[in-house]
């Protein structure tokens, strides 16, 4: 094989996932605060909002997919999405003078849909453009490798072009808009579209319950998701266990950093593991280091500020896995049995994706209150209750996680056979 066009495609392919992973962090981090301080709206209003946009957003994203494989080629509804992308964000990024609830909850709409339209896409877009398995790897690690440093772009921003957080939010989206539409003629214009849409008599339910029929795509579904919530716990906790257990919150920025650049760094070490061992072997084998690590967290304390960057340093090369590896499976097997469907399936990704975050909050947070945990508390027992939830639940559930990988790849081997 002629390496050079196959690298030319994985990095036009994969570059698009930077601004689509810089459109995620504002609109779940700064926005909230942008629209209680700037525009006056009271927490509960925000939050109402977010949460009602969410739950649309992620009800609809199996909806999407199944429209997706029926209506234009994956290039062509990327490209639709991509301006709902840069007018939504630009305008919650610098909203008006006079701007409320429905100018809040209006972009949202026009952001979250714009959002679902071009990631699903792109998910299938990947699967679709691989022609064999070590290639699938290759599309789906860029398109990874740049959404992280899309992230720790999107994170760094704001603080960087300006000292106000307002203005440098208004900046941000600017800069946003621009880097979106750079990017869009780096990587659509020439690309192979994809496969063509087929139209099909039956309804969308029926087709999505036939996705979800599919046992060897059920079960890897059912594991994408214990795994998803086993990263979404600490992530929902590591401000927390920073602040009240290592006690160095000056240094938050930084192990957050640290954790996104060694993610970044692992994941040319994933695939060519995939490539010597499987691609399931080599999930279990991040699997079998996140657990590792999770375990070495419980037993951090005050001051342990050296081990606790060795365990962003390790987490990091651990979430390489979960990224590049569970999409690039959902691909061959995609590439194998469900050949025009693959926007419905990585519309149930994107639901899974969605609701494990949503999962998460709803589950550490809540216990962490249960178990007697305030923010800023120094008891042992308040601090001994947060490690549980940072580190020891995380555990438990990769622990489940790696269990039902072992047996997908005891369904697969039947299937095989």
């Amino acid at each position: 094989m002629n390496t050079a066009p196959v690298r030319l495609l994985s990095l036009r392919y994969g570059l698009l996932g930077l601004p689509l992973a810089f459109a995620a962090l504002p609109i779940y981090v700064h926005v909230p605060k942008l629209y209680a301080d700037q525009a006056g709206l009271s927490l509960a209003l925000v939050g109402t909002i977010l949460l009602l946009t969410r739950v649309v957003d992620a009800l609809s994203d199996p909806l999407i997919g199944w429209a997706s494989d029926r209506i234009l080629s994956r290039r062509r509804l990327i490209a639709l999405a991509l301006p709902l992308l840069a007018v939504g964000v630009g305008g919650l990024l610098a909203p008006p003078a006079g701007a409320g609830g429905v100018w809040l909850a209006g972009l949202l709409v026009v952001v979250t849909f714009g959002y679902s339209l071009a990631t699903i896409n792109h998910g299938a877009w990947g699967a679709e453009l691989g022609e064999g398995s070590d290639m699938r790897t290759r599309l789906v690690a860029a398109r990874e490798g740049f959404g992280l440093f899309g992230v720790l772009l999107a994170a760094a921003l704001p603080g960087l072009l300006a000292s106000n957080a307002e203005a440098g939010l208004a900046r941000t989206g600017a800069v946003f808009v621009a880097v979106l539409a750079l990017v869009a003629l780096v990587s659509l214009p020439g690309m192979p579209a994809g496969q063509r849409p087929v139209a099909r008599p039956e309804s969308p339910w029926a087709a999505l319950r036939g996705a979800l029929s599919d046992k060897p795509f059920a079960a890897l579904l059912g594991v994408f998701a214990l795994n998803g919530i086993a990263a979404a716990v600490p992530a929902s906790t590591v401000l927390f266990f920073v602040a009240d257990v290592v006690r160095r919150e000056d240094l938050s920025g930084l192990f957050l950093a640290i954790y996104f650049l060694a993610g970044a760094a692992g994941l040319p070490l994933w695939v060519s593991l995939a490539r010597r061992v499987g691609k399931a072997r080599a999930w279990l084998a991040g699997m079998g280091l996140a657990m590792a690590v999770f375990a070495w967290a419980a037993l951090i304390g005050p001051g342990d500020t050296l081990a606790f960057g060795a365990i962003c340093v390790l987490s990091g090369l651990a979430l390489g896995a979960d990224l590049a590896l569970p999409p690039a499976l959902l691909a061959d097997q995609l590439a194998r049995r469900r050949a025009g469907c693959a926007g419905a399936c990585f519309g149930w990704w994107a639901f899974v994706t969605k609701a494990n975050l949503a999962l998460a909050a709803g589950l550490a947070l809540p216990l962490l209150g249960g178990l007697g945990y305030a923010p800023g508390a120094r008891e042992e027992g308040a601090m001994a209750a947060l490690s549980a939830v940072y580190a020891v639940l995380p555990l438990v559930l990769k622990s489940m996680a790696a269990v039902a990988l072992w047996r997908w790849r005891r369904i697969m081997e039947g299937e095989t056979q």
